[in-house]
């Protein structure tokens, strides 16, 4: 998402194209994406990026979250006929001829998630969708759609600032073998340390316009940043390995994917997938930094509104 929106200055395609090609290199081969993102000009990207590599790449895409061209959001829409032709302009951007992992972005409050997910089921069956996801939907409309077609993934915040799926999601989708894909597992960057002070981010980032990044709570987050970065010391690796190796250390079904549009941020997440955190530095993380210690709400109250659907 970061390489084409949202996070102030977009990055030069063609850097972008190459940092794809590193993490490919890297062992790195499952690229999360949506339509939303740009609007549709990462699906290019993307496409543009894994071309002669598809066999190399697992591809996961949303719809569902409309937008107009001018990037101005649209609604949220579930419908049948919407969830087709939403993949096929997918599919057409993406340059391929099936989508390893579609989910539906949001959960539409006006169509049943059984229509919605009755229309993903066709597309698996027409071959144009291989496997089919959630994001930020709750435990009772997991269950539901399940009973329409088994759900490969649920996509849902998730980090050291971001527990709440501990209540309910994450043993539901153990249980019902179903993976948890953990997106802003850095804390929207926010736990790698990069930002001191509202001055770090561009003057047209999306963040400082979320509740996290307000002035009364951003000081307040940065206790929490110092802690991470002080057992990231004691544990000899950077605060971003240290927030992704206890992602990982959640459950073998988690799937944390954090972006960066920096080669060696890159690697340094990839290199965190070898940390393995031992019981004890797990307690004296969670005893360090408990749950529900951030300061502010994931989102705005519109945005709020749409999550755990």
């Amino acid at each position: 998402m970061g390489l084409s929106d949202f996070y102030g200055s977009t990055t030069d395609t063609d850097k972008a194209v190459q940092l794809i090609h590193r993490a490919l290199e890297l062992g790195i081969n499952f690229f999360d994406t949506a339509d939303m993102y740009g609007p549709h000009t990462n699906e290019k990207l993307l496409g543009k990026a894994l071309r002669g590599k598809r066999d190399q790449a697992v591809i996961a895409t949303k719809f569902g979250v409309m937008r107009g061209e001018d990037g101005s959001f649209t609604g949220i829409n579930g419908k049948p006929d919407y969830v087709k032709s939403a993949c096929e302009a997918s599919l057409k951007r993406l340059g391929v001829e099936v989508i390893d992992l579609y989910y539906q972005h949001r959960v539409d409050p006006e169509t049943p998630i059984e229509e919605t997910v009755g229309a993903m089921k066709e597309l698996v069956q027409e071959g144009k969708v291989r496997h089919i996801g959630l994001s930020e939907a709750s435990a009772q409309t997991i269950v539901r759609a399940e009973s329409v077609h088994p759900v490969a993934a649920l996509q849902t915040e998730y980090s050291l600032w971001s527990r709440e799926p501990e209540n309910e999601l994450l043993d539901l989708c153990r249980e019902s073998d179903i993976a948890f894909v953990a997106y802003s597992p850095l804390g929207r960057g926010f736990l790698t340390g990069r930002f001191r002070s509202l001055d770090d981010l561009d003057a047209d980032d999306w963040r400082r316009n979320t509740p996290r990044f307000q002035p009364e709570n951003f000081d307040k987050n940065l206790e929490l940043v110092d802690r991470v970065e002080e057992l990231a010391r004691k544990r000899g690796c950077t605060p971003a390995q240290l927030a992704l190796g206890w992602c990982l250390s959640q459950g073998d079904h988690i799937v944390p994917i954090p972006g960066t549009t920096n080669p060696e941020r890159l690697e340094q997440n990839a290199a965190a997938a070898d940390i393995e955190l031992t019981s004890q530095e797990l307690d004296t993380i969670n005893n360090v930094i408990p749950a529900n210690l951030a300061r502010g709400e994931r989102y705005d109250s519109g945005g709020m509104a749409v999550v755990n659907g």
